[in-house]
C-alpha cells in the first residue's frame, strides 16, 4: 500500500495569522514546526496501518515549509515550487490519499484563511457548473491518476466540504472558525493524535473508495477578482470571455484542465495590485 501526503499550513492546529503562513511571519517558524507535527502523525499512522511507502508533497506557498530534519526518516519528500503537477506532484502510482492541513475554498462562511489557490487573484472556480476550492481540484486531479483521497484534516468547514465532495473520507477537525483570522483551536497534540487514529485506522481497513472524478468534456471557468486581469487572461488564444471577471476554458484531460488553470492564474498575477 502505498500513501501519498499532499500537506497544506492553514489547516494546522494553531495556524489562524497570515504571520503564520509567509516565510517573512514572525509566527512562521512556529506553524512550520506544528505543520511537521501533523505530517509525522498522518505518516506514523499509515505505517502502523500498514502502508510500504510514504511519500510527502509539501504544497503551501513556495512549498519550502515543512521541516525536513524533524520528518519521519521513512518518508520520500517533494519540495519546491514550480511543480508541474503543485500540490499534487508525485500522487501518480499510489493507491490512497492524505490531504493534510488544508482549508475551505473561497467564501465559504466561519473558515479560516479560506482562499481558492491564490486569494489575490481568485474569487471562484467552477468545474462543470460545479464550485471547486483546493479540496476539490486536487482531489480530482488524484483522481484522473485513480488515486482516492481517504484522509482530510483542516478547520471545521474544510471538513464539511470534504465529506459533502467526497462522500466515503475519513476527516479530522483541527479546529473551529471564528472568522478568517481567529478559531477555537484543537489542542496540537490532541490533532495530532486524532491525525494518528484516523491515518492508522484508514488504511488498516483496506476499504475499496472510489477516486473522486470528474468526466470529460470539461469547463473550466474562472472568476477573477478585477477586470483587468481577465483582460491578461484572454490573451491566450484558447481562453473565452465570459463577463468582465470570468473567462473559461474547454478541454478533455484534468491534467490539461489543472495545468491551465495555474497559467491562468500566473498570468493574472501580473495585474496584482
Amino acid at each position: 500500500m502505498k500513501v501519498y501526503i499532499s500537506a497544506d499550513i492553514e489547516g494546522i492546529s494553531g495556524v489562524t495569522d497570515l504571520d503564520h503562513i509567509r516565510r517573512e511571519g514572525k509566527d512562521y517558524d512556529t506553524a512550520r514546526m506544528l505543520m511537521t507535527n501533523e505530517v509525522n502523525a498522518a505518516v506514523e499512522g499509515a505505517f502502523e496501518g500498514g502502508a510500504s511507502e510514504v511519500t510527502v508533497n509539501d504544497s503551501h506557498g513556495s512549498m519550502i515549509n515543512l521541516l525536513m530534519e524533524e520528518l519521519d526518516p521513512r518518508v520520500s519528500i517533494i519540495s519546491g515550487a514550480p511543480k508541474p503537477l503543485s500540490m499534487v506532484q508525485g500522487v501518480q502510482g499510489n493507491d490512497a490519499a492524505f490531504f493534510i492541513g488544508y482549508h475551505s475554498k473561497a467564501g465559504t462562511e466561519d473558515a479560516v484563511m479560506d482562499h481558492t489557490y491564490h486569494g489575490r487573484v481568485v474569487h471562484t472556480i467552477r468545474v462543470n457548473g460545479a464550485e471547486l476550492g483546493e479540496l476539490g481540484i486536487n482531489a480530482a486531479l488524484a483522481g484522473h491518476f485513480g488515486v482516492p483521497v481517504v484522509l482530510v484534516s483542516g478547520d471545521e468547514r474544510t471538513t464539511q466540504e470534504a465529506e459533502a465532495l467526497l462522500g466515503n473520507v475519513e476527516v479530522v477537525a483541527t479546529k473551529e472558525g471564528i472568522g478568517r483570522f481567529a478559531a477555537r483551536n484543537v489542542h496540537p497534540a490532541a490533532a495530532c493524535k486524532e491525525i494518528k487514529r484516523k491515518a492508522q485506522k484508514v488504511i488498516q481497513e483496506s476499504r475499496q473508495r472510489n477516486p473522486y472524478i470528474i468526466p470529460p468534456p470539461l469547463r473550466l471557468e474562472m472568476d477573477v477578482l478585477f477586470s483587468d486581469m481577465a483582460d491578461r487572461i484572454v490573451m491566450v488564444p484558447s481562453v473565452e470571455r465570459v463577463s468582465g471577471r470570468c473567462v473559461a476554458y474547454h478541454c478533455e484531460d484534468f491534467v490539461t484542465l489543472y495545468t491551465m488553470m495555474r497559467a491562468m492564474i500566473l498570468i493574472a498575477s501580473t495585474a496584482m495590485r
